[in-house]
């Protein structure tokens, strides 16, 4: 006696096989563990925010290393309930690691981050050479 009902059907099941396997390496990895990310440029920084919900900021580990901004974690969650015949445990792990090759132009000594209501965000100020400069009137001489 089965207890799993298997399709059968030649169509759906070339479909999942087609579909379903990462023909690319680490792309099943890539959905699942890696947190989406925002990139946006102002007139003076660039903001990245990275999609972490339900983490805390010692969670996180930053670094600066050679114009190269790595964001990583791993976190491992233990929930325990017991009851008088049974105990129930369930065990989540999760880890990630992102790089990101800053511009020449942003000042590395004034990189800030926040993290808030799921969101790590990144304010990389840009260099004072690289912020637009203001128009000026140039007189002609005599």
């Amino acid at each position: 006696m089965s207890l799993i009902r298997r399709n059968t059907d030649l169509l759906p099941g070339l479909l999942n096989d087609v579909f379903t396997p990462d023909w690319f390496g680490g792309m099943d990895s890539y959905k699942t563990n890696l947190p989406a990310v925002n990139i946006a440029e102002g007139e003076t920084e660039f903001v990245l925010e990275l999609a972490i919900p339900g983490k805390k900021k010692a969670d996180f580990n930053v670094e600066l290393d050679n114009d190269v901004l790595t964001i990583s974690m791993e976190s491992q969650e233990e929930q325990e309930e017991k009851k008088p015949e049974f105990t129930r445990r369930e065990f989540h792990y999760a880890s990630f690691k992102r790089a990101f090759t800053l511009p020449e132009s942003v000042n590395q000594d004034g990189i800030e981050a926040d993290y808030k209501d799921g969101i790590l965000k990144f304010v990389l100020p840009k260099k004072e050479e690289a912020l637009p400069k203001a128009k000026r009137l140039i007189e002609i001489g005599k």
